[in-house]
C-alpha cells in the first residue's frame, strides 16, 4: 500500500508532490492500479507541477508519463515515479503507465489552467449619443481560462447592465441601452469575473478602462436669429441668435457671419435656452445683398438660420451756406447735396436727378435773419425708401431799430404812479436800448415797472446801439398833476416861502447887533423890539427899568 504525502505551495508556480510509498505483496490474482497524483489539479498557467505515478504492484519496475508538455524524470523506484511539468501553459491530460505481471496498468490526471484574461477592453463611444436613441455597447476579451468559469458584465457606473459568458476568442459581449439626458457624463466600463470558487479558489476580476458619455439633444425648430435688413457701412448694429430646447447647451458651439466675416459672439445660456450675442459692422467692399448666419453645433450636429441682409452706402444731406453770416443786402447761396443715387429736395424744391445737388439764392433783409433751410435726402434700398434730413439756419447782419408800433413817442401819465416803459430794439448783433432825459442825461429803465413823479416830465432820447450803428426815437414823457392837489401844494409852498423870509431877518439883526452883547424883550410891548444889554447887565446886575 501507498501513502502520499503532497505539499503544495500557492502563489507560486509550482506543485510540489512528496510520495512515500510503501509496498506489500498483493494476493493471488489481486488487481493492481496506477494512481496519479495530484488529481486533476487547477493552476494559474505558466506554472510547474510535480507528478507522481504510483501502483501497489511489486512486479512493476517502471513507470512512465505520456504527456505532450514539458517533463523531466525527477525520482522513480520500484513501484513509482516522480515527473516535474514546467511551463504549463493551457488544460491537458496526462497519463502514466507501467507493466504488472506483464499486463500494461495505466492512470490518467485532467489539468486545468485558469488565467485572467490579458485584455478586456470597451469598444470606444461615439463622441455625442443622441437622447432617446439605443446605444450598444461592446466588450471585447482576449484570454482567460476556463472559459465555462469567466463571465462578462457591462457596467454603467456602478450599475449592472448585463452579464454573459465570454464565448470565442476573442469574446465580444455586447448590450443595448436607451439613453438619456442622465447619461450624459456617466462612465461605462466591462468587468470579467473569473470564479474558480468551487476550485477552492476565489474569484477573479479583471476590469476595462471606463469611457464617459456625452449625450445631447437638438429642438427640431431652427434658432431664431434677429438681425437688421440694412446695415450701412462703416456702421454698426447688433445681431442676436436665440435656441431653445437645447441639452447641454453650454456645450454648444455658436458661430455668427456677416457673409465671410465671422463675428465676435458673446454666448450666454439658461437651463437649455443659449443666447449669443454680437455686433455687425458692414465695410465698403460688403456693399450689396449679403447673409448673416447663425450656426448653432451640438453633438456633431449644426442647426442654421440666415437672414438677407443689404449693405449701403449713404452719403448726405450736406447742406451748406455760402455765408452763414450775411450782411443785409448781400447775396446768400444756399446748397444740398449727397451721394450717387440719393435724390435730394432743399426747401421742397427737388434735384433735378438723384445724385445731384440742390440749389437756391437769395438777397439776404432783415427778415431772412434767423431763417431756417430744410433738406431732405431719400434713398431707395432693395425696395425702402430710407430719408434723412437736415437743416441750417441763416445769420443776417443788420443795424438797431426800435419798432414804434411797440414803443410809443407821447406818454401821458399820472403823478406818482407806476409805470414800464414798453420800448424794444432789434438787430444784429443784438443791439442796446438806453432812454435818457435831454439836458440831465437822467435814464429810465426800459422794459421793468418803475415809479412815475412830477420829475419824470419831459423829453428823452432812446437810442439802440450796435456794431452795426445807432437808432434814436425821441419820446415826450407828459407827467399829469391832479387839481384837488393844487391848492394844498400852493400854499406848502407859501409857508416854505415865510419861513425862509423870517430866518433870513432875524439872521440879518443878529448881524448888526453882534458887538453890544446878548439881546432882551422889552416888557410891556406886544411887539418884539430888540435893546441892548448895559454893561452892568453883562456882570449879572438888574437892568434899570425905563418909567
Amino acid at each position: 500500500m501507498a501513502t502520499i504525502v503532497p505539499s503544495v505551495s500557492w502563489p507560486g508556480a509550482c506543485w510540489t508532490l512528496l510520495v512515500c510509498c510503501l509496498l506489500t505483496p498483493g494476493a493471488q490474482g489481486q488487481e493492481f492500479l496506477l494512481r496519479v497524483e495530484p488529481q486533476n489539479p487547477v493552476f494559474p498557467a505558466g506554472g510547474s507541477l510535480l507528478v507522481n505515478c504510483s501502483t501497489d504492484c511489486p512486479s512493476s519496475k517502471k513507470i512512465i508519463l505520456e504527456t505532450s508538455l514539458s517533463k523531466e524524470l525527477v525520482g522513480n523506484g520500484t513501484g513509482w515515479a516522480a515527473f516535474q511539468l514546467s511551463n504549463v501553459t493551457g488544460n491537458s491530460r496526462i497519463l502514466c503507465s507501467g507493466y504488472c505481471n506483464g499486463s500494461q496498468i495505466t492512470g490518467f490526471s485532467d489539468i486545468t489552467v485558469y488565467s485572467l484574461p490579458e485584455r478586456v477592453e470597451l469598444a470606444p463611444l461615439p463622441l455625442w449619443q443622441p437622447v432617446g436613441q439605443n446605444l450598444t455597447l461592446r466588450c471585447q476579451v482576449e484570454g482567460g481560462s476556463p472559459r465555462t468559469s469567466l463571465m462578462v458584465v457591462l457596467l454603467r457606473r456602478e450599475e449592472e447592465l448585463s452579464r454573459q459568458p465570454a464565448v470565442g476568442e476573442p469574446a465580444e459581449v455586447n448590450t443595448t441601452v436607451l439613453t438619456s439626458r442622465e447619461d450624459h457624463g456617466a462612465h461605462f466600463s466591462c468587468r470579467t469575473e473569473l470564479d474558480m470558487k468551487p476550485q477552492g479558489l476565489e474569484l477573479f476580476w479583471n476590469t476595462s478602462a471606463s469611457r464617459q458619455l456625452r449625450t445631447f439633444a437638438l429642438p427640431v425648430t431652427p434658432p431664431r436669429l434677429v438681425a437688421p435688413r440694412f446695415l450701412e457701412v462703416e456702421k454698426s448694429w447688433p445681431v442676436t441668435c436665440t435656441l431653445d430646447g437645447l441639452f447641454p447647451a453650454s456645450e454648444a458651439q455658436v458661430y455668427l457671419a456677416l457673409g465671410d466675416q465671422m463675428l465676435n459672439a458673446t454666448v450666454m445660456n439658461h437651463g437649455d435656452m443659449l443666447t449669443a450675442t454680437a455686433t455687425a459692422t458692414a465695410r465698403a467692399d460688403q456693399e450689396g445683398a449679403r447673409e448673416i448666419v447663425c450656426n448653432v453645433i451640438l453633438g456633431g450636429e449644426r442647426l442654421e438660420a440666415r437672414e438677407n441682409l443689404t449693405v449701403f452706402s449713404f452719403l448726405g444731406p450736406i447742406l451748406n451756406l455760402s455765408e452763414p453770416s450775411a450782411p443785409e443786402g448781400s447775396t446768400v447761396t444756399v446748397s444740398c447735396m449727397a451721394g450717387a443715387r440719393v435724390q435730394v429736395t432743399l426747401d421742397g424744391v427737388p434735384a433735378a436727378a438723384p445724385g445731384q445737388p440742390a440749389q437756391l439764392q437769395l438777397n439776404a433783409t432783415e427778415s431772412d435773419d434767423g431763417r431756417n433751410f430744410f433738406c431732405s435726402a431719400t434713398l431707395e434700398v432693395d425696395g425702402e425708401f430710407l430719408c434723412r434730413n437736415s437743416s441750417v439756419q441763416l445769420r443776417v447782419l443788420y443795424g438797431p431799430k426800435i419798432d414804434r408800433a411797440t414803443c410809443p413817442q407821447h406818454l401821458k401819465w399820472k403823478d406818482k404812479t407806476r409805470h414800464i416803459l414798453q420800448c424794444q430794439a432789434r438787430g444784429n448783433p443784438y443791439p442796446q436800448l438806453r432812454c435818457l432825459k435831454e439836458g440831465s442825461n437822467r435814464e429810465v429803465p426800459v422794459g421793468i415797472p418803475f415809479f412815475v413823479n412830477v420829475t419824470h416830465n419831459g423829453t428823452y432820447q432812446c437810442q439802440a446801439s450796435s456794431s452795426r450803428g445807432k437808432y434814436t426815437l425821441v419820446v415826450v414823457m407828459d407827467i399829469e398833476v391832479p387839481k384837488s392837489h393844487f391848492v394844498p401844494v400852493f400854499l406848502a409852498v407859501l409857508v416854505t416861502l415865510g419861513v425862509v423870509t423870517v430866518v433870513v431877518a432875524l439872521m440879518y439883526v443878529f448881524r448888526e447887533h453882534k458887538r453890544s452883547g446878548r439881546y432882551h424883550v422889552r416888557q410891556g410891548s406886544t411887539s418884539l423890539p430888540l435893546t441892548s444889554m448895559q454893561p452892568t447887565e453883562a456882570m449879572g446886575e438888574e437892568p434899570s427899568r425905563a418909567e
